[in-house]
């Protein structure tokens, strides 16, 4: 068990980005439209935000106030699927025999987010970019608390998935539209985070479920206490101290 306290959060879908809104959300969850609206990143100078995909732009738009304020903050950035959609363009380019850009390259990486965070706000705390299953939340909230026991006074934790090709769709089918979650640990014990073991239901989680950054969505902005996340032979099980 783990323990640590989420001193902030912030959130961001298409149409969904105040706490009320979530609020809404979270009391009848439905899927949004995803029209390719992207998040408000104006803080940035118009030069860097060229170089941003939609991805890094939801990434940046929840982590950005959340670290106002701190000199140095460890990152931990989750998505299970990452800049697919930069992937799939240099793929279609590939098909085509057309020249690759070298940029398109770079920035299509796993770690591309937290390289350009550390450039543009010239941290150079730790940082990691993980890669997990249906559970990457759980794991990100892992690193983060491991970070947090080795003194860090506080951990960034950025949750995010862009919504995948049309060609991937009979594949990925765990993102019901984009979205990014943005968490703010602090050492303490307002949330237990504690895992065991279930029996394995093959790598999927319970029909209907949502991810389960949205269901943490749901219970941060509608403040249930408990919640439980099944992921193949293990179950997460979060509980909030009030």
């Amino acid at each position: 068990m783990i323990n640590f306290n989420i001193a902030q959060w912030r959130a961001w879908a298409p149409g969904l980005t105040t706490v009320e809104d979530w609020r809404q959300w979270g009391e009848n969850p439905t899927r949004l439209s995803d029209q390719g609206e992207a998040p408000d990143v104006s803080f940035l100078p118009a030069m860097q935000r060229r170089r941003l995909s939609r991805l890094a732009r939801m990434a940046f738009s929840v982590g950005w106030p959340l670290a106002e304020g701190h000199a140095q903050l460890p990152l931990v950035f989750v998505s299970r699927h990452g800049e697919t959609p930069r992937t799939f363009e240099i793929l279609s380019d590939l098909a085509a025999d057309q020249p690759l850009s070298p940029t398109q390259f770079s920035l299509s990486v796993h770690n591309a987010v937290i390289g350009l965070w550390s450039i543009l706000r010239n941290e150079t705390s730790e940082m990691t970019a993980l890669a997990a299953a249906g559970d990457g939340l759980e794991h990100g909230v892992l690193e983060a608390a491991t970070l947090l026991n080795e003194g860090a006074p506080a951990v960034l934790l950025i949750v995010t998935e862009e919504q995948p090709p049309a060609a991937y769709a009979p594949w990925i089918d765990d993102v019901p539209f984009p979205y990014a979650l943005g968490l703010l640990l602090t050492p303490g014990d307002e949330w237990q985070l504690a895992l065991s073991t279930c029996q394995s239901n093959d790598g999927a989680n319970v029909s209907g479920k949502w991810p389960h950054a949205l269901n943490l969505l749901r219970a941060l902005s509608t403040q249930q206490c408990a919640l439980q996340h099944p992921w193949k032979n293990r179950q997460w099980n979060w509980q909030h101290n009030r």
